[in-house]
């Protein structure tokens, strides 16, 4: 009998152990459990707010040089240096070369003796004229003979007017034996060099401005009618840093045959780093539009459902089906889906799903630009 009860207690232990020993086990699960259960997510957010837009149209064209000089020489010389190199920076003004000036010195001198000449003879004539006129007075000669000196001294006085001329304009060529940079540029391409001889006309240099540059923008023609002259125009172009600010110059008025597009021409004065031939990306300012709720283009995800935007509410995130606008520059316009002040999932959109628990990141997203392109 005592054998037995000792034997009952001791199943009694045995069980209960084993019934601590599986609650335990239970315990820990549910720990376990919960450590691998869903994390939230870590977004940024930001405020929906209707702003007003400006509507734009954008285009790529290419720059187009309006002073491209080529510098040739304006007499006939040698050459006796030129004192620039390819690909060398000029200012207006800068000495190019210099061009032998033994010829018109020589030129000079000659023309300067035939001044001389002629004023001798000029000197001679006044006086027969002058003393032939008192003869005249007095009867010793007839008006005929006065007649003929008068004018061989208005012959003299042309010739000598006609000296001084020529002497003037050797003079002036004298100057154009050293040429100088008509515009500020570059030296594209040098076509002469030391002691060759040059005639009127020949080139010396070609240099390449940035004074005065002219942007050629092709625009659809489907938008030509709301295009004109005066509208703003946003310029940049990848051999710059700086964006330029300019207006429509004009518009071609033709369609271009072979892409049906419209030219539209902008000019762009003294910007730096701007190069002609460099191929330029023009925003052109149609005007504003009404006030309309924008968002960054991250929070808006594709999902079966459609394009879906995510709004937070406490602690998670809700899926908004969503009709867009217009998706340009980072922003996209929401058209129907959500409300103003609404607080829209911006960082990590992409990885959420409807409900879906998240976490506010500790620096909250920049608020949408008010500057978006049609």
């Amino acid at each position: 009998m005592m054998l037995q009860k000792k034997s009952l207690l001791l199943i009694t232990l045995l069980s209960l152990t084993l019934l601590g020993c599986g609650e335990k086990k239970n315990e820990q699960g549910k720990d376990a459990a919960n450590k691998n259960g869903p994390k939230p997510t870590l977004i940024t957010v930001t405020q929906l707010k209707k702003q007003a837009i400006e509507v734009t149209e954008q285009s790529v064209g290419s720059l187009e040089g309006l002073t491209n000089p080529t510098v040739s020489s304006e007499v006939a010389a040698k050459v006796i240096r030129i004192h620039v190199n390819t690909g060398q920076a000029v200012k207006q003004g800068q000495l190019i070369a210099t061009l032998d000036a033994t010829d018109i010195s020589l030129q000079a001198h000659e023309a300067q003796a035939e001044v001389a000449r002629i004023q001798a003879l000029l000197a001679n004539q006044n006086k027969i004229v002058e003393r032939n006129q008192v003869l005249v007075s007095k009867k010793f000669i007839s008006q005929n003979a006065l007649d003929n000196d008068a004018a061989q001294q208005a012959a003299l006085k042309e010739q000598w007017a006609g000296a001084n001329a020529r002497l003037d304009s050797i003079k002036h060529n004298s100057s154009k034996t050293r040429v100088y940079a008509p515009a500020a540029g570059k030296i594209e391409k040098k076509l002469i060099d030391d002691g060759e001889f040059l005639r009127v006309g020949d080139p010396i240099v070609l240099i390449v401005s940035s004074q005065l540059l002219r942007a050629h923008l092709p625009f659809p023609e489907h938008i030509g009618a709301k295009l004109k002259p005066g509208l703003k125009v946003r310029l940049t172009t990848p051999t710059s840093e700086q964006s330029v600010d300019a207006v429509i110059h004009e518009l071609k008025p033709m369609i271009t045959e072979g892409s049906r597009s419209v030219d539209v021409i902008a000019d762009v004065l003294n910007a730096p780093g701007w190069q002609a031939g460099a191929s330029v990306d023009g925003t052109v300012v149609l005007g504003t539009q009404a006030a309309s709720m924008m968002v960054p283009e991250q929070s808006v995800v594709l999902r079966p459902a459609g394009e879906v935007v995510y709004t937070v509410r406490g602690n998670r995130a809700f899926q908004t089906i969503v009709k867009t606008g217009v998706r340009q520059n980072g922003l996209v316009e929401i058209l129907q889906g959500l409300n103003e002040n609404d607080s829209v999932v911006v960082d990590g959109a992409g990885f959420l799903t409807d409900k879906a628990l998240i976490k506010l990141a500790q620096h909250a997203a920049a608020s949408p630009s008010q500057k978006v392109k049609h």
